[in-house]
């Protein structure tokens, strides 16, 4: 019998106007089942400086967090060069390498993407998803971002998850929200 995972989310960050909110459902699966509906896949570091959302195995998330925020303080607060050696060490390290999850980091006016294949991925639009229903978010912010220019990021961020909790079965409308100037 083989082992099933607790998986399955959406992580969705939005910068604009200097501010990015970013935003985790709380639906934690096992198979086909709902395991846990308040699982809080969103994490303040650097007393607020910096957000983390995660996407994938709950421990092998923990574990990269853990290791962004050693790069964090190692380097000052910079994201981006916290996530370059977070994603070297992720990519070469034997056991690292074996953690299934991904991340985005936000602070410091930057967005960023962080796999375990070595990418660190500066999103276009200022605009990042992961997760099973990311490219729900991602539509939805796209989409708002460039036609209800009123919306601030918090709102774009918001009314996004909301319909991919609407569509995706593994996304769940218990939305942990966050903001980083």
């Amino acid at each position: 019998m083989s082992q099933q995972k607790i998986k399955s989310t959406t992580v969705l960050a939005v910068k604009k106007d200097g501010k990015i909110a970013i935003a985790a459902d709380g639906q934690a699966t096992l198979g086909n089942t709902v395991a846990k509906k308040t699982v809080r896949k969103i994490r303040k570091l650097q007393d607020g400086k910096a957000v983390v959302g995660f996407a994938g195995s709950t421990a092998d998330a923990f574990t990269l967090m853990e290791r962004f925020e050693e790069k964090l303080n190692s380097f000052g607060g910079n994201i981006k060069r916290a996530s370059i050696e977070l994603a070297k060490e992720w990519r070469t390290d034997r056991y690292l390498r074996k953690l299934e999850a991904m991340m985005i980091v936000a602070g410091s006016g930057e967005v960023l993407i962080i796999s375990g294949t070595g990418d660190v991925i500066e999103p276009d639009d200022d605009i990042a998803a992961i997760g099973s229903g990311s490219m729900y978010a991602l539509s939805a912010a796209i989409a708002l971002k460039k036609h209800a220019a009123n919306l601030s990021a918090e709102e774009i961020v918001k009314e996004s998850m909301i319909v991919a909790a609407d569509i995706c079965i593994y996304t769940n409308h218990n939305i942990i929200l966050e903001t980083v100037e």
